[in-house]
């Protein structure tokens, strides 16, 4: 399984999601362009020395992250019906996150082999991409296998 972002906006976040990805044995994928220069302070703040434990592949473009991309797209997404815990995921997955204030591209949408949402109260939109991505990734683990301790 590995975490995928679609040219992250926020160095924290991304710093965020590394520390995550190190802490929990799942690779993180970076589709640049970034809104920062990768190793911003606020990207090592947030990531710690964690970060620097992560498996992280930055591509240079989308289609340099198609071009060798494999097991399924899991799109996370406001335009979706499919809540994330009625959703089956698989070992392989990638969960891909959007821009921070303007999601992905309805190219990138269509790629996606499936889209699901976090459900919220109504009225509200949308929740930190860290977050959703924390959320996300411990439910597909949890179907799937928690990391081992070691």
């Amino acid at each position: 399984m590995r975490i995928a972002l679609y040219q992250p906006d926020i160095a924290g976040n991304v710093g965020t999601i590394l520390r995550l990805g190190a802490c929990m044995g799942v690779g993180v994928d970076l589709i640049e362009p970034m809104g920062f220069a990768f190793g911003d302070r606020a990207m090592a703040r947030a990531g710690m020395d964690y970060a620097q434990a992560a498996d992280v592949v930055r591509h240079a473009d989308w289609e340099a992250f198609e071009a060798q991309r494999t097991g399924r797209l899991v799109l996370l997404t406001t335009k979706s019906a499919e809540s994330l815990y009625d959703a089956s995921f698989a070992p392989d997955d990638i969960l891909l996150f959007g821009r921070e204030g303007a999601g992905v591209p309805d190219s990138v949408h269509d790629r996606a082999d499936l889209r699901v949402t976090i459900p919220m109260r109504a009225g509200f939109r949308s929740l930190n991409v860290a977050v959703a991505a924390a959320m996300t990734l411990g439910e597909a683990l949890r179907q799937t296998g928690l990391p081992s301790a070691d």
